[in-house]
């Protein structure tokens, strides 16, 4: 859903990026109460991850393609504030090293993309894991639905921001059912790959799923007068190894690696929902190529590499390590601050 330089006007262009600037300001502040020993170091990680995947378009109906979102996913593995801060910086990494969303469009897609699927996707996990008894189940089901229902929620405020500044004179009412059709089947994949990716962490370290914490029930002991509040286990002494991030940060790091620099050869070429609802309705008419074409990771294929296979290749390692590093100064910068806050 990568929104290109031209479908909207000047307006609607510059309001969504106060909207995205506002957005993103509000999550630096709020992203130090979520930015702990955990999540700083998993939010660069997160962070490339989503943009791996985001090169894996999975095909979803004749002729079309989606692919991850990311908002609901990153908001439960690190928190709703960081998931906005993590997808905001995949965007700018495509933006403008990958010439992968228009550079006017840039407020557009984070307000899309970051803030509307982190916020709707960060909503219905909690409604979720509210309603259900507390279980790694509920978890991963409300990971499932959290990421089916932020897609199409994405979609519609496409919608929205298009019946007041679209480009071109199309029926909304067009755009919004073949928006929403598609969308629907793009948000299945997405709950898959999010529920699995969610379960694969709570196997190995749920600690590190922000969402899951605090979901565990209260120990009580069953006696003759009914049941009776344990009592609270004794605190680990201050000098008790804490289990180390090493492992998870390096086999998550080759998973993005292995997704980014192989497996995206694989993926499928046909245009994704957007691409295709703009085809399909006269719409992509008026887009404008993008500023920066001729970059040398544009496209995500390395410039004078003429094999695509190992372009590409080249390319998606590259873009998982400057996400890493963008996305790493920017996490443990804000959770630098926490802590000086905190000293003084």
């Amino acid at each position: 859903m990568h929104v290109p330089d031209g479908f909207f006007n000047v307006p609607v262009s510059v309001g969504a990026g106060v909207v995205a600037a506002a957005g993103v300001a509000v999550c630096l502040r709020r992203a130090r109460q979520e930015l702990d020993d955990r999540t700083a170091p998993m939010a660069g990680l997160v962070a490339a991850f989503i943009f791996a995947v985001q090169m894996l378009n999975f095909p979803v109906a004749a002729g079309t393609s989606g692919h991850l979102l990311g908002g609901a996913l990153a908001a439960i593995l690190v928190g709703p504030y960081t998931a906005v801060l993590c997808v905001a910086v995949v965007l700018l990494v495509q933006g403008f090293f990958f010439a992968d969303g228009g550079l006017t469009a840039l407020g557009v897609n984070i307000t899309l993309m970051a803030v509307v699927t982190a916020a709707v996707g960060w909503a219905v996990f909690r409604l979720v894991t509210r309603s259900a008894p507390r279980s790694r189940t509920a978890v991963v089901v409300g990971s499932f639905l959290a990421a089916l229902i932020s897609v199409p929620a994405a979609a519609l405020a496409f919608t929205v921001l298009f019946r007041f500044g679209g480009t071109a004179p199309i029926e909304v009412s067009s755009v919004a059912a073949a928006m929403g059709g598609v969308h629907v089947l793009i948000g299945l994949g997405e709950g898959l790959i999010t529920g699995l990716t969610v379960s694969s962490v709570l196997a190995v370290r749920p600690d590190l799923v922000y969402g899951a914490r605090g979901l565990a029930a209260p120990l009580v002991l069953r006696t003759a007068d009914g049941e009776v509040p344990a009592e609270e286990p004794a605190e680990q002494p201050v000098d008790a190894p804490k289990r180390s991030l090493r492992p998870i940060l390096l086999g998550g790091g080759l998973v993005a690696l292995v997704l980014a620099g192989f497996v995206s050869f694989y993926a499928s070429s046909a245009p994704d929902g957007l691409n295709k609802v703009a085809a399909d309705k006269g719409f992509n008419a008026n887009e404008r190529p993008h500023d920066l074409e001729t970059g040398p990771l544009a496209g995500y294929g390395v410039s004078g590499v003429e094999d695509e296979r190992l372009s590409g290749g080249l390319a998606g390692i590259a873009g998982v390590g400057i996400t890493v590093l963008a996305g790493g100064a920017i996490f443990f910068t804000v959770r630098r601050r926490r802590q000086d806050k905190v000293a003084a």
